[in-house]
Protein backbone atom coordinates (compact mmCIF):
# COMPACT_ATOMS: atom_id res chain seq x y z
CA UNK A 1 0.00 0.00 0.00
CA UNK A 2 1.34 3.40 -1.03
CA UNK A 3 1.61 5.64 2.05
CA UNK A 4 2.32 9.32 2.58
CA UNK A 5 5.81 8.47 3.84
CA UNK A 6 6.54 6.46 0.70
CA UNK A 7 5.24 9.28 -1.50
CA UNK A 8 7.41 11.87 0.26
CA UNK A 9 10.45 9.59 -0.04
CA UNK A 10 9.78 9.07 -3.76
CA UNK A 11 9.45 12.83 -4.21
CA UNK A 12 12.72 13.40 -2.36
CA UNK A 13 14.53 10.99 -4.69
CA UNK A 14 12.89 12.58 -7.74
CA UNK A 15 13.76 16.14 -6.66
CA UNK A 16 17.36 15.47 -5.60
CA UNK A 17 18.18 13.53 -8.76
CA UNK A 18 16.49 16.04 -11.06
CA UNK A 19 18.36 18.95 -9.47
CA UNK A 20 21.68 17.26 -10.28
CA UNK A 21 21.07 15.91 -13.78
CA UNK A 22 19.37 19.03 -15.19
CA UNK A 23 22.66 20.63 -16.08
CA UNK A 24 25.01 20.90 -19.02
CA UNK A 25 27.15 17.79 -18.84
CA UNK A 26 28.93 15.43 -21.20
CA UNK A 27 26.21 12.77 -21.01
CA UNK A 28 23.35 15.22 -21.54
CA UNK A 29 25.03 16.84 -24.54
CA UNK A 30 25.75 13.44 -26.09
CA UNK A 31 22.10 12.40 -25.76
CA UNK A 32 20.97 15.72 -27.22
CA UNK A 33 23.37 15.26 -30.12
CA UNK A 34 22.02 11.77 -30.79
CA UNK A 35 18.43 13.03 -30.61
CA UNK A 36 19.18 15.77 -33.13
CA UNK A 37 20.87 13.29 -35.49
CA UNK A 38 18.14 10.68 -34.89
CA UNK A 39 20.56 7.88 -34.03
CA UNK A 40 19.36 5.20 -31.58
CA UNK A 41 17.75 7.74 -29.26
CA UNK A 42 15.59 5.29 -27.30
CA UNK A 43 18.57 3.06 -26.56
CA UNK A 44 20.55 6.07 -25.32
CA UNK A 45 17.70 7.16 -23.04
CA UNK A 46 17.30 3.62 -21.70
CA UNK A 47 21.01 3.35 -20.90
CA UNK A 48 21.08 6.71 -19.10
CA UNK A 49 18.09 5.84 -16.92
CA UNK A 50 19.34 2.34 -16.06
CA UNK A 51 22.89 3.52 -15.32
CA UNK A 52 21.62 6.35 -13.10
CA UNK A 53 19.41 3.94 -11.16
CA UNK A 54 22.22 1.40 -10.73
CA UNK A 55 24.81 3.95 -9.62
CA UNK A 56 22.42 5.58 -7.16
CA UNK A 57 21.40 2.13 -5.89
CA UNK A 58 25.06 1.25 -5.33
CA UNK A 59 25.50 4.47 -3.38
CA UNK A 60 22.42 3.81 -1.27
CA UNK A 61 23.62 0.25 -0.60
CA UNK A 62 26.76 1.55 1.11
CA UNK A 63 29.33 2.64 -1.44
CA UNK A 64 28.65 6.31 -0.67
CA UNK A 65 29.82 5.77 2.91
CA UNK A 66 32.98 4.01 1.69
CA UNK A 67 33.85 6.88 -0.64
CA UNK A 68 32.98 9.44 2.00
CA UNK A 69 35.48 7.87 4.39
CA UNK A 70 38.27 7.94 1.80
CA UNK A 71 39.43 11.51 1.07
CA UNK A 72 42.22 10.22 -1.16
CA UNK A 73 39.79 8.31 -3.39
CA UNK A 74 37.47 11.32 -3.52
CA UNK A 75 40.45 13.49 -4.52
CA UNK A 76 41.41 11.25 -7.42
CA UNK A 77 37.80 10.90 -8.55
CA UNK A 78 37.55 14.69 -8.67
CA UNK A 79 40.86 15.04 -10.49
CA UNK A 80 39.84 12.33 -12.96
CA UNK A 81 36.54 14.09 -13.57
CA UNK A 82 38.34 17.35 -14.37
CA UNK A 83 40.69 15.61 -16.80
CA UNK A 84 37.79 13.80 -18.46
CA UNK A 85 35.80 17.03 -18.95
CA UNK A 86 38.91 18.79 -20.28
CA UNK A 87 39.50 16.05 -22.86
CA UNK A 88 35.84 15.98 -23.88
CA UNK A 89 35.82 19.76 -24.30
CA UNK A 90 38.95 19.74 -26.43
CA UNK A 91 37.46 17.02 -28.65
CA UNK A 92 34.32 19.10 -29.17
CA UNK A 93 36.39 22.17 -30.07
CA UNK A 94 38.38 20.03 -32.51
CA UNK A 95 35.15 18.94 -34.23
CA UNK A 96 34.15 22.57 -34.50
CA UNK A 97 37.48 23.57 -36.02
CA UNK A 98 37.71 20.70 -38.53
CA UNK A 99 36.03 21.51 -41.88
CA UNK A 100 32.86 19.52 -42.57
CA UNK A 101 34.53 17.53 -45.36
CA UNK A 102 37.32 16.33 -43.07
CA UNK A 103 35.10 15.62 -40.06
CA UNK A 104 34.20 12.12 -41.22
CA UNK A 105 37.57 10.96 -39.96
CA UNK A 106 36.59 11.87 -36.42
CA UNK A 107 34.17 10.18 -34.06
CA UNK A 108 31.65 13.01 -34.32
CA UNK A 109 30.91 14.41 -37.80
CA UNK A 110 29.76 18.00 -38.07
CA UNK A 111 26.51 17.04 -39.75
CA UNK A 112 25.80 13.28 -39.86
CA UNK A 113 24.57 11.91 -43.16
CA UNK A 114 22.83 8.61 -43.88
CA UNK A 115 26.15 7.12 -44.97
CA UNK A 116 27.91 8.35 -41.85
CA UNK A 117 25.37 7.07 -39.32
CA UNK A 118 26.79 4.79 -36.68
CA UNK A 119 25.56 1.40 -35.55
CA UNK A 120 23.76 0.81 -32.26
CA UNK A 121 26.70 -0.69 -30.41
CA UNK A 122 29.08 2.05 -31.49
CA UNK A 123 26.66 4.73 -30.31
CA UNK A 124 25.99 2.96 -27.00
CA UNK A 125 29.68 2.15 -26.56
CA UNK A 126 30.58 5.83 -26.73
CA UNK A 127 27.78 6.65 -24.26
CA UNK A 128 28.94 3.93 -21.85
CA UNK A 129 32.45 5.41 -21.91
CA UNK A 130 31.10 8.92 -21.34
CA UNK A 131 29.00 7.64 -18.42
CA UNK A 132 31.31 5.22 -16.64
CA UNK A 133 34.72 6.74 -17.41
CA UNK A 134 33.71 10.16 -16.12
CA UNK A 135 34.71 10.06 -12.44
CA UNK A 136 32.59 13.11 -11.68
CA UNK A 137 29.48 11.03 -12.42
CA UNK A 138 30.28 8.87 -9.40
CA UNK A 139 30.53 11.93 -7.18
CA UNK A 140 27.05 13.03 -8.27
CA UNK A 141 25.18 9.72 -8.27
CA UNK A 142 27.00 7.41 -5.87
CA UNK A 143 28.22 9.97 -3.32
CA UNK A 144 25.76 12.87 -3.33
CA UNK A 145 22.47 11.18 -4.20
CA UNK A 146 23.51 7.87 -2.68
CA UNK A 147 24.36 9.46 0.66
CA UNK A 148 20.94 11.13 0.87
CA UNK A 149 19.17 7.92 -0.11
CA UNK A 150 21.13 5.89 2.43
CA UNK A 151 19.61 7.98 5.22
CA UNK A 152 16.13 6.64 4.46
CA UNK A 153 14.75 3.89 6.69
CA UNK A 154 14.58 0.28 5.55
CA UNK A 155 12.80 -0.32 2.25
CA UNK A 156 12.26 3.42 1.82
CA UNK A 157 15.81 3.51 0.46
CA UNK A 158 14.60 1.78 -2.69
CA UNK A 159 11.55 4.04 -2.94
CA UNK A 160 14.08 6.87 -3.00
CA UNK A 161 16.01 5.12 -5.80
CA UNK A 162 12.75 4.65 -7.72
CA UNK A 163 12.02 8.37 -7.43
CA UNK A 164 15.51 9.16 -8.69
CA UNK A 165 15.09 6.78 -11.64
CA UNK A 166 11.77 8.44 -12.53
CA UNK A 167 13.49 11.84 -12.51
CA UNK A 168 16.19 10.48 -14.81
CA UNK A 169 13.57 9.03 -17.17
CA UNK A 170 11.57 12.28 -17.28
CA UNK A 171 14.67 14.37 -17.96
CA UNK A 172 16.14 12.24 -20.74
CA UNK A 173 12.76 11.83 -22.47
CA UNK A 174 12.39 15.62 -22.46
CA UNK A 175 15.95 16.00 -23.74
CA UNK A 176 15.30 13.55 -26.57
CA UNK A 177 12.07 15.34 -27.45
CA UNK A 178 13.87 18.68 -27.55
CA UNK A 179 16.52 17.19 -29.83
CA UNK A 180 13.92 15.96 -32.30
CA UNK A 181 12.37 19.42 -32.46
CA UNK A 182 15.77 20.86 -33.37
CA UNK A 183 16.40 18.50 -36.29
CA UNK A 184 15.38 21.10 -38.89
CA UNK A 185 17.77 23.66 -37.45
CA UNK A 186 20.64 21.16 -37.38
CA UNK A 187 20.15 20.22 -41.02
CA UNK A 188 22.79 22.91 -41.62
CA UNK A 189 26.45 21.92 -40.93
CA UNK A 190 27.09 25.34 -39.35
CA UNK A 191 24.60 24.55 -36.57
CA UNK A 192 26.60 21.44 -35.63
CA UNK A 193 29.79 23.46 -35.46
CA UNK A 194 28.11 26.03 -33.22
CA UNK A 195 26.83 23.23 -30.97
CA UNK A 196 30.30 21.68 -30.76
CA UNK A 197 31.79 25.08 -29.95
CA UNK A 198 29.23 25.60 -27.17
CA UNK A 199 29.87 22.07 -25.89
CA UNK A 200 33.63 22.62 -25.86
CA UNK A 201 33.44 25.90 -23.97
CA UNK A 202 31.02 24.48 -21.39
CA UNK A 203 33.12 21.35 -20.82
CA UNK A 204 36.27 23.43 -20.30
CA UNK A 205 34.39 25.66 -17.84
CA UNK A 206 33.09 22.59 -15.98
CA UNK A 207 36.59 21.09 -15.94
CA UNK A 208 37.92 24.23 -14.28
CA UNK A 209 35.03 24.25 -11.80
CA UNK A 210 35.64 20.61 -10.85
CA UNK A 211 39.40 21.18 -10.60
CA UNK A 212 38.82 24.20 -8.38
CA UNK A 213 36.97 21.94 -5.93
CA UNK A 214 39.97 19.67 -5.36
CA UNK A 215 40.94 21.47 -2.15
CA UNK A 216 37.59 20.57 -0.57
CA UNK A 217 38.24 16.85 -1.10
CA UNK A 218 41.15 16.86 1.30
CA UNK A 219 43.94 16.12 -1.18
CA UNK A 220 45.99 13.00 -1.65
Amino acid sequence: MWTTTMASTWLAGFTVCLSLIVSIGAQNLYVLRQAVSGEHVRACVAWCVVSDALLIGIGVAGMAQVLGESPTLAYYLTLGGAIFLLAYGLMALWRMAVPAGAASATDGPAAPTAAARRGLWRVLGALVVITLFNPHVYLDTVVLVGTIGARQDGSLKWIFVLGAACASLAWFVMLASAGRRLQTLFAKPLAWRVMDGFTGVMMLALAWWVYSGLESTGGA
